[in-house]
This record gives C-alpha cells, sequence and structure tokens, in this order.
C-alpha cells in the first residue's frame, strides 16, 4: 500500500511533485541528514520512511515494499555497501537503490556493489535528488511532461544536529571499542561537513588519521568530545 492512497488508488506524479506516488526508505544513522532527505522528499511528494541501521532496514523490508532505498554507505552496524549489494541482486527488485556518502571514494564503491546511482552529501538539491532518483526509475513509471522545480537549498533543523551530538556522546562512552572509534569518527566527518561545522569536521578527521596511524589517541578523542559537549551546551548547535 505504500505506493496507493488509503483507497488503493495508485497516485499519480504532477509538474510540481513529480515523485508522487512514490516511498523512498532512508538507511541513514544522522538525524541531521534525514531531515534533509525529508524536506527533499516533501517537496517532491514522495512518502518517507526511516532506517537507522543495516538490522531495522532488513526489518522494514520485510513488512514494506518502497519504491526508493537510499543507503548511506556509514553504518553503526556495517557498511551500507553490504545492503546495496542485497538490495540489488535481490528478486522481485526495489525499483531504485541509491548510495549516498560525504566521502571522495563513496561513488565508485556504491557503483560496485550495483547501486543505480549516487547522492554526495551534503545533499541540497531538490533538482538533483529528483533526477537521481527519476533517472533510474522503469520507463514506465517516470512522469511525462515538463518539472516546475524550485531548487531552493534544503535547510534542515538544526536541532536535529543536536540530536547527532547525543548519539555522538553515546558513542563516546565506548571508545574502548576500535570499531566504535572508526564508525564515530566516519559519523562525525560526513554530519558535520553537511552542516558546515569545519572545526569538527577537522576534528573527526585527525582522529579518524590516528586511527588508521596507529599514533596515540588520547589527545583527538579529547578534542572530539570536547567539541560534541560545547556543541550539546548549545541551544542552537549551528
Amino acid at each position: 500500500m505504500d505506493d496507493h492512497d488509503e483507497l488503493g488508488v495508485p497516485r499519480r506524479p504532477t509538474a510540481t511533485r513529480p515523485l508522487l506516488g512514490l516511498t523512498v526508505l532512508v538507511v541513514e544513522d544522522s538525524r541531521y541528514a534525514c531531515d534533509a532527505m525529508r524536506l527533499l522528499c516533501l517537496r517532491s511528494g514522495a512518502r518517507i520512511r526511516r532506517a537507522d541501521c543495516i538490522r531495522s532496514a532488513r526489518r522494514h523490508l520485510q513488512v514494506y515494499r518502497p519504491s526508493v532505498v537510499v543507503i548511506d554507505l556509514g553504518l553503526p552496524d556495517g557498511s551500507g555497501a553490504e545492503l546495496i549489494a542485497e538490495l540489488s541482486h535481490a528478486t522481485p527488485r526495489v525499483d531504485v537503490v541509491l548510495g549516498t556518502s560525504g566521502d571522495s571514494f563513496a561513488e565508485q564503491v556504491v557503483m560496485a556493489a550495483g547501486a543505480d546511482g549516487f547522492l554526495a552529501k551534503p545533499i541540497e538539491s531538490v533538482l538533483t535528488f529528483q533526477n537521481a532518483i527519476l533517472t533510474a526509475l522503469p520507463v514506465e513509471r517516470q512522469p511525462t511532461g515538463p518539472r516546475l522545480v524550485s531548487d531552493d537549498p534544503v535547510r534542515p533543523d538544526p536541532l536535529a544536529y543536536r540530536d547527532d551530538m547525543a548519539h555522538a556522546a553515546d558513542v563516546l562512552d565506548e571508545r574502548n571499542d576500535g570499531r566504535m572509534l572508526d564508525y564515530l569518527a566516519q559519523f562525525l566527518s560526513g554530519v558535520a561537513r553537511s552542516a558546515g561545522d569545519t572545526p569538527l569536521s577537522k576534528a573527526a578527521d585527525d582522529l579518524a588519521a590516528a586511527r588508521s596511524g596507529g599514533r596515540p589517541l588520547q589527545a583527538s578523542i579529547a578534542r572530539v568530545a570536547a567539541l560534541v559537549q560545547d556543541r550539546l551546551a548549545e541551544k542552537v548547535a549551528i
């Protein structure tokens, strides 16, 4: 019933809402990035559902059949590339499988896993979002006629960024776990870049570099923790 109204009648796209009738499952652990996706879907006419990890996405897909799945590469319980490969080879197949990330190497990983396309973070353009989905849809599901698009950039809720900082603070409590430290560095780097938070993005990248280079971590962890707490102490983080 995801792609129909309450009476079971298919919803048809319009010039201003070309994704009307589609349901987008966003597999994304960042509240800030997910709020951006919510706004993009709202402007485009699509419904949105959210899963914050691979396990949650798999549970969702056992119950619902979305039209589009957008999967972040860096998830707390594994790489989004695993889920992309799984969905890309499933029968029946979801109409559109897209990968998303803020990392420069990610597009190659996403496409090698079998995705239909890639969305680079931060995703602010409605037109870019719509085109990535529409060009990958089967011909019979693509809307006809011109589109009327307002391409003003989306502005996610700053409080969603604060939610991400609270999540990061929880992960920092588990910093003796090397895998969680790697996840934390990736998570904060991507979220901070999307929000334009250069000091936190740099601190997260420095932590990742210290981890990969086998250098002492105490100073890098302390710097990240201090910046996260600074943002949690503010009523509006960005």
